[in-house]
């Protein structure tokens, strides 16, 4: 691999818009995501941190700009200087490089763990169910869950399934991984557990964009930090700058709040 192929970003988004009716939630968002980067983004309610998010697998569709990962522009193509949507099949070999943890963990409750970390691998992508199986345990043991293969997900607790839904989106293999706000529905005490799993995962190398209201989590795990307002990207650099030192008064505001 040539000095220009490690430094091209695995993500890239350009003057990113998305509205719904009349409401602006993406301003001409920029960002660029190295491969093996993690990036936090911090923000108040209402930001549009979680709308980026599901822009760049165009879980919603944007209205201007361009979204690319690995190369490859997201839910478009350029044709004759026209963007051209995409067929949802082509949409959804696209999604293969990416995988996502939500704030609920949308699990499937009729199939074992095991089940629903093979489902995919297997119903979509056609994988062998020996070798979707085989790599399936050795995710759970990887989020410490080995021994929960047979249970079903009303027997774990919220953090024990959120830790199966990581170990479900790393089972198509992703390049990337986006994390919505993924301790936002567990009590207080089950927060750590899911945590610990995400620092391993980006001591590991995974390339992670994670909204998240864990500063803690920002300040340790994360190699930047970004802080959206009003759909704008205020604030971006590294944790210690942007949480040690924020320059931009509305990101102190924020910040005030947690330290």
């Amino acid at each position: 691999m040539t000095a220009a192929e490690t430094t091209k970003p695995l993500v890239r988004a350009r003057n990113v818009h998305k509205s719904f009716d009349q409401l602006d939630v993406l301003k001409g968002i920029d960002l660029d995501v190295m491969p093996g980067e993690v990036v936090v983004v911090l923000g108040p309610s209402g930001s549009g941190k979680s709308t980026f998010l599901r822009c760049i697998n165009h879980l919603e569709a944007i209205n201007k700009g361009f979204i690319e990962v690995d190369g490859e522009q997201i839910g478009y193509r350029v044709r004759k200087d026209r963007l051209e949507k995409l067929s949802s099949n082509r949409i959804a070999r696209q999604r293969r490089k990416i995988g996502m943890v939500f704030q609920q963990f949308n699990l499937y409750p009729h199939m074992t763990v095991l089940q629903n970390i093979v489902e995919a691998p297997v119903g979509v992508h056609g994988e062998s169910r020996k070798a979707a199986t085989e790599n399936a345990m050795r995710l759970l043991e990887r989020v410490c869950l080995s021994e929960k293969a047979g249970s079903y997900p009303r027997q774990l607790s919220g953090g024990q399934q959120q830790r199966v839904a990581i170990a479900r989106a790393l089972a198509i293999k992703p390049k990337l991984m986006l994390f919505d706000e993924p301790t936002s529905a567990l009590d207080p005490e089950l927060v750590g557990e899911v945590l610990a799993t995400m620092r391993d995962l980006a001591k590991q190398g995974l390339t992670m964009i994670v909204v998240t209201h864990e500063i803690g989590f920002a300040r340790e795990a994360a190699d930047r930090v970004v802080f959206m307002d009003g759909g704008n990207v205020v604030e971006m650099g590294k944790p210690e700058d942007v949480i040690g030192n924020p320059q931009h008064p509305r990101t102190q505001a924020f910040l005030a709040r947690f330290l």
